[in-house]
């Protein structure tokens, strides 16, 4: 079984956007997963810009939290972008497992 760690504590934001201070448009993530049998991991790193125009559910910066900026970053991004991204470090992870290829010197024990 693979777990996700989502980090998105890195953010861009416009100082003003008009009533508003530190309005968050762009959001840094990095997601880990860690076979939790293997202990291997395999890690992505990206940006997911957000939709500003809609400032109803306004949270001031200094009431944020990495929970909050994953859920924003995630719902910017789909089921489908969520699902892309863990698929990809579950196949990497694999991958590691078991490798299509080998690098082997000649004359060395092989384990």
């Amino acid at each position: 079984m693979i777990n996700y760690t989502w980090n998105c504590k890195t953010v861009d934001v416009y100082p003003t956007k008009g009533e508003y201070t530190n309005v968050i448009y762009n959001i840094h993530y990095y997601v880990e997963g860690e076979d939790s049998e293997s202990l291997y991991s395999s890690e992505l790193i990206g940006n997911q810009l957000l939709n500003t125009g809609n400032t109803e559910n306004f949270k001031p910066f200094s009431e944020l939290t990495n929970e909050t900026a994953v859920a924003w970053c995630k719902a910017a991004m789909g089921e489908h972008g969520v699902t892309n991204i863990e698929s990809v470090i579950a196949k990497n992870i694999e991958d590691e497992i078991n490798p299509a290829s080998l690098m082997l010197v000649i004359g060395e024990e092989v384990e």
